[in-house]
């Protein structure tokens, strides 16, 4: 709880906010993406089967869960577009929280997936077409590159988008990893490199999911977004001059880039409550960039508020305590 003993003022009413840019405006980008990521995967499966490597495979499949977290994205992009209705009053806004969330997980059992058969391999090693890695794993990185090039022009806030991304560019230094096996093995014939390239693949696609299970997780236990400090915007709020104290502050985030706050905020006897309430949501969103805000504000009519900000007892709430 902030307090100041020379207080400021919140509305009991807030203003309409708008949110100008379409959630789905980014969702050409992540067809053509969709497009190059699918036709490419499809060649790689036949190439890793016939090459027998693990590597080429491992990529195929991480390209599979690149394809599905760009397909998910822009199915979360459509359901976020659509206005509220019923009992969603913020629409369908978290859908793409739902989808990084999704895609973090996959990238975890598919990961898991990947390093059981790398040990397999690793103890006992097959034979590798390194040639066929080698160039397979080349095309991968320049169609990665396309891929990665369009969602990278996309709108980064949107944790769904940049779920996206850190797929894509995974899988962009998963195909140098293969390629550099590739070449270990042509010029030493150490076959495990195809395997142990797989590991790393592996590795990468634990850290992206990390990332994104955390970010999509702190967003559905409605933590304050990164960034955002509860006590300082608090205090900053106690700080205005009207202001006798805050409480009751909530700050988390509805969807990526869609920051919110709620406040309940105690002003001086006779001091204008809309008027300071306005004045206060300026300031939230000039300080602290936060422009879907909900402050309840009540004139302060408690004798002993004064006493919880200076820390000492008045008789007043002396007297309160005894009746």
């Amino acid at each position: 709880m902030a307090r100041r003993s020379n207080g400021a003022r919140l509305s009991c009413v807030s203003a309409p906010h708008v949110h100008d840019r379409p959630p789905d405006a980014d969702a050409p980008r992540l067809v053509v993406a969709l497009a190059v990521i699918l036709a490419f995967m499809v060649g790689e499966v036949v190439a890793g089967s016939i090459s027998h490597s693990l590597a080429l495979l491992s990529d195929a499949a991480h390209m599979l869960t690149d394809a599905g977290a760009l397909a998910l994205s822009l199915v979360a992009m459509r359901l976020a577009a659509r206005p509220p209705e019923g009992g969603f009053t913020y629409g369908f806004k978290r859908a793409e929280i739902l989808s990084a969330m999704a895609n973090g997980v996959s990238l975890v059992v598919l990961a898991a997936l990947i390093l059981v058969e790398a040990g397999r391999r690793l103890a006992t090693p097959s034979g590798v077409e390194a040639r066929t890695v080698l160039g397979v794993a080349l095309a991968g990185i320049a169609v990665n590159l396309v891929a990665t090039w369009q969602v990278a022009r996309a709108e980064r806030r949107s944790l769904n988008v940049e779920g996206s991304l850190r797929h894509l560019v995974t899988d962009l230094y998963a195909f140098a990893g293969t390629a550099i096996a590739a070449v270990v093995i042509m010029l030493t014939g150490f076959t495990r490199a195809d395997a142990a390239a797989s590991v790393l693949i592996a590795a990468l696609m634990l850290r992206a999911a990390h990332g994104l299970i955390r970010d999509a997780g702190r967003s559905l236990l409605e933590a304050a977004p990164a960034g955002f400090d509860p006590d300082t915007i608090g205090a900053a709020l106690a700080g205005h001059p009207h202001v006798d104290n805050v409480h009751d502050l909530h700050v988390w985030e509805i969807t990526s880039g869609f920051p919110a706050l709620s406040a309940h905020v105690i002003v001086h006897p006779r001091d204008d409550c809309h008027a300071i309430r306005l004045e206060l949501e300026d300031f939230i969103a000039a300080q602290f960039g936060i422009t879907h805000t909900t402050l309840q504000v009540d004139h302060s009519t408690d004798p002993t508020v004064h006493w919880v900000e200076r820390g000492e007892e008045l008789p007043a709430r002396a007297e309160h305590q005894r009746r």
